[in-house]
């Protein structure tokens, strides 16, 4: 059963950046003076809550840096403009020279892992700098277009499936949507989100978090026919993969980029897209374990 939710504490400062074409909102977490972590959230066009609490778990040795992408969260913009994957390199690499000025770490997760291997591609190409330092990659987005079209569709069966069917029609019977609408929301997001998981029950004192779909739309309509797997292989740093057996996102994919790039691959057992909730402590081991022997290189 999952965890009572745990409150989110405030973060130690936090702002608008300065130096991105738009403002976009950043929070840190953790000891200042300690290692940083740049931690990229998911989505394309969601923010960096959702990881809450749980990532907090490193932030009694490591300074946690978070920002909210452009188009998502308090970095929402009325803007019609087109926000495309090098939108999201661009900023990320202002984002990077405003707050470390240095050869960053990087962990990513979803979509921000995705994003993480862009920006170190693009760097490797000498588009943008500094290179990464290290790079931890948790769960990411499917790396070529036929494994996303795999996971859609798995995706779609996994919600389809009778236990997600009958926590609907159990909700839709519970008279919450007029007795308790904040409770009705939010068993119904958990709901949206239960064929991530390995364990659909596992679904629950999650923080929610709203997609903007135009952003969302924009980005992987920018990126076209993609396979990174032709170019994660020029990317020359430490780098560790998480990736959760029972992902509807293929463990192949993450399988393929870590051969690629002689990264460290960590496999998850009983455990889906969202491991820092179905395998919190073996998630935050494996990270702890790379980060600390990485920073000693």
């Amino acid at each position: 059963m999952p965890n009572a939710k745990q409150p989110i504490a405030s973060p130690r400062s936090s702002g608008f950046t300065r130096t991105t074409e738009r403002p976009l909102y950043w929070c840190a977490y953790g000891p200042a003076g300690a290692p940083r972590l740049l931690v990229l959230h998911g989505g394309p066009g969601a923010e960096h809550g959702y990881l809450l609490p749980q990532f907090l778990d490193l932030a009694d040795e490591y300074e946690l840096l978070f920002y909210d992408q452009r188009g998502g969260g308090r970095s929402r913009s009325d803007q019609t403009e087109a926000i495309t994957w090098k939108t999201q390199v661009r900023d990320l690499e202002r984002v990077i020279g405003e707050f470390a000025g240095q050869p960053p770490t990087i962990i990513g997760y979803s979509w921000g892992g995705m994003l993480a291997l862009l920006y170190a591609i693009e760097a490797s190409r000498g588009l943008v700098s500094p290179a990464p330092a290290r790079l931890l990659l948790v769960d990411p987005a499917p790396l070529t277009r036929a494994y996303r079209a795999q996971f859609e569709a798995d995706f779609a069966r996994r919600q389809q499936a009778s236990p997600i069917q009958r926590g609907r029609a159990e909700l839709a019977a519970s008279g919450l949507r007029t007795a308790d609408p904040a409770a009705y929301r939010q068993r119904a997001f958990e709901l949206s989100v239960a064929g991530y998981f390995a364990d659909p029950r596992r679904a629950a004192d999650l923080t929610p978090f709203r997609v903007v779909g135009r952003v969302q739309q924009s980005v992987w309509q920018s990126l076209g026919d993609f396979n990174l797997l032709d170019d994660v292989g020029a990317v020359r740093c430490p780098t560790l993969i998480v990736h959760g057996r029972q992902d509807p996102i293929p463990i192949a994919s993450s399988e393929s980029a870590a051969r690629a790039m002689g990264a460290e691959f960590v496999p998850l057992d009983a455990c889906g897209h969202v491991p820092y909730v179905e395998q919190r402590s073996a998630l935050f081991a494996a990270l702890r374990s790379f980060l600390r022997g990485a920073i000693a290189l």
